[in-house]
């Protein structure tokens, strides 16, 4: 059975605004709530993602630390370790890397929503307020024959790229 995919959103990867950082010690409190210890990794870790609006690879991410002294096999470490504590979600958008973002919890950025991939620039936009929804031809609201499903990708062509 064919599902279709309803959706309406105009992509503009330009319009992102950081959000203000949380401080150290509201951080240390969130790490320490995940079941973890707080370490000046985990702190640092966390303190680059929060600034971010979009999902970061491991290579942006060390890129950014490593200069601060931290070696790419511990940032590596502590995404890991944050994803399956579920502080960080963590999506693969078909180009065999694997993305982190910050899940931010109850009315936030949860990370469960739908990715766009400019296929032109690599930019990756989240989709926090896009409405998908899976239906069959028949027009079900089920995603019949289709199982649970976990992710969402959009691939095309950003408003940069497309002038």
């Amino acid at each position: 059975m064919v599902s279709t995919i309803a959706l309406r959103y105009n992509v503009d990867v330009t319009s992102r605004k950081a959000k203000p950082a949380s401080s150290v010690a509201d951080l240390r409190t969130r790490i320490r709530g995940a079941g973890l210890r707080s370490t000046p990794a985990r702190l640092a870790v966390l303190k680059a993602l929060e600034l971010r609006t979009t999902p970061s690879t491991h290579a942006d991410l060390a890129a950014e630390l490593v200069p601060q002294g931290f070696d790419k096999a511990t940032v590596y470490r502590n995404l890991i370790d944050l994803t399956d504590a579920g502080m960080l979600s963590r999506s693969e958008l078909g180009d065999h890397v694997w993305r982190f973002e910050l899940r931010r919890g109850a009315g936030g950025h949860t990370g469960e929503h739908p990715h766009f991939l400019c296929v032109d620039c690599g930019e990756v936009a989240c989709l926090s307020n896009v409405d998908v929804n899976i239906s069959t031809t028949a027009g079900k609201k089920k995603s019949a024959g289709l199982g649970k499903v976990t992710e969402v990708l959009l691939k095309g062509h950003c408003d940069r790229c497309s002038r």
